[in-house]
């Protein structure tokens, strides 16, 4: 049984030094993963109602700023696109990586390595993602707005972990695991659909180049490079053919983050020795060190090479994940919101936005599709393998989980602008979009604080 780690917001409150740096060494990966999400959550909400309200104070002005037009040159190739464009299509594709080297984490050594335990949290993200599409569809049929049916298959992870975490220690971990399990699959089928099905055209000769550049990745990845600047170069050039190619330019971060190895440079073993041999030349003969760092050269040089040791020992995936995951909470999050998340809502008429068949399947996808298929998937796929859930979870939290799946903000505000390229479609899209993920919020909350 896994017990919840301690909380890492509060370590001040210790007294003694030990006490501190225990406390940091005993949170989890996870727990700093969740941790760092929720937190970003709430940034992520702050930037989209400063969107909301800089669109209605001043559309105009909004509206100009995001598409004024940015020219990059190198090498005599000049690319010049709109803010927003380059917001979507480039910093985005950070993002993108990111989740690439969650996915790759999650299989190797996550909550889905092992197939059986794998199994909930997959069939609740293919029921999350089946259900909503078809509502989607239903309300749409015989209009041309079918192409917005993948919009509301996507959970926010940043979201609905930021909703989880207000709930405290009334949620169990194994809660936790199953929301970030399920979001993570979830993810990964949104990229799946953007590939295959949100792609107007293919240019083959680009699409061959990014099979090269492809290859090449995975060549440095068996020859053991672990340096990143490689990958980040290849990473580079594939993002500019897989744009030329046709497909959306974000795929070339998920492409990327697959071959980001997954082993540090030497063992652990290699490491305990190393870190033990250094440990054995600080020693200050039964007294106190104090700060002798400062003042004795040779404890200094044993530091050091412990530092460099947990480096080299450390994976080039964790090493990337860790360091990332501020940027892309703090910064391309809230930017990608504060970019696309502007609603004129002065520009439209209320009635005509709430019952257009757009914002209709949307909503009820979100609100009752996600919720509808997670958690009935998930029961049948647990009776039909005979999988106990994660000890300390209920079946109503299970639901309650399902309704905050219903909160698709972020991807689905990018499937969003890959399915209606501007017009009002997209403008009753993101109406859809932030009332049902207000609502999955309100419902998902209200139930696991109140629940029995």
């Amino acid at each position: 049984m896994q017990t919840e780690q301690p909380n890492r917001s509060n370590i001040y409150d210790l007294k003694s030094p030990v006490q501190v740096v225990s406390k940091i060494m005993h949170t989890s990966a996870f727990q700093y993963f969740f941790n760092k999400i929720s937190q970003a959550g709430f940034l992520l909400l702050g930037s989209a109602i400063i969107a909301l309200f800089w669109s209605n104070i001043d559309g105009e002005g909004y509206k100009n700023f995001w598409h004024q037009q940015l020219a990059i040159s190198f090498a005599g190739v000049t690319l010049s696109h709109s803010l927003v464009h380059w917001v979507n299509d480039g910093v985005m594709t950070i993002f993108f990586f990111t989740v690439g080297l969650e996915i790759k984490r999650e299989l190797l050594v996550g909550g889905l390595s092992d197939p059986k335990r794998a199994a909930l949290p997959v069939a609740a993200a293919i029921g999350g993602m089946v259900v909503p599409a078809l509502i989607y569809l239903y309300f749409n049929q015989g209009t041309d707005n079918l192409a917005g049916w993948g919009i509301p298959m996507a959970t926010d992870i940043a979201f609905s972990l930021a909703v989880l975490s207000l709930l405290g220690p009334k949620i169990p971990f194994g809660l936790r695991l199953f929301l970030t399990a399920f979001a993570i699959v979830d993810d990964l089928g949104a990229i799946l659909v953007i590939a295959l099905f949100y792609t107007p055209s293919i240019n083959v000769y680009a699409l061959g180049g990014a099979a090269v550049i492809t290859l090449f990745l995975f060549i440095i990845n068996r020859r053991g490079v672990h340096q990143t600047f490689p990958y980040a170069i290849l990473g580079l050039l594939l993002w500019f053919a897989v744009s030329s190619a046709g497909l959306h330019a974000t795929i070339a971060g998920v492409i990327t983050a697959m071959f980001i190895p997954s082993k540090g440079k030497y063992n652990t073993d290699i490491f305990l020795e190393m870190v033990g041999r250094r440990l054995e030349e600080i020693s200050c003969h039964g007294e106190s060190c104090g700060q002798s760092i400062l003042v004795n050269r040779s404890h200094l040089n044993a530091v050091q090479d412990i530092n460099l040791a947990c480096k080299e020992v450390e994976t080039p995936l964790q090493r990337l994940e860790h360091s990332l995951s501020s940027w892309v909470g703090y910064l391309i999050l809230p930017l990608f919101a504060l970019a696309n998340g502007g609603v004129s809502l002065a520009a439209m008429q209320p009635l005509t936005a709430l019952t257009h068949p757009v914002t209709q399947g949307i909503f009820f996808g979100l609100v009752f599709g996600k919720p509808l298929g997670i958690f009935t998937f998930t029961f049948v796929v647990a009776k039909l393998l005979n999988t106990k859930l994660i000890q300390g979870t209920t079946w109503t939290q299970i639901f309650g989980v399902s309704l905050l799946g219903g909160m698709g903000f972020t991807m689905s505000l990018f499937v969003s602008n890959l399915s209606f390229n501007g017009g009002p479609l997209l403008e009753y899209a993101k109406v859809g979009i932030m009332i049902g993920s207000f609502f999955s919020a309100a419902f998902g909350y209200a139930l696991l604080r109140w629940g029995k």
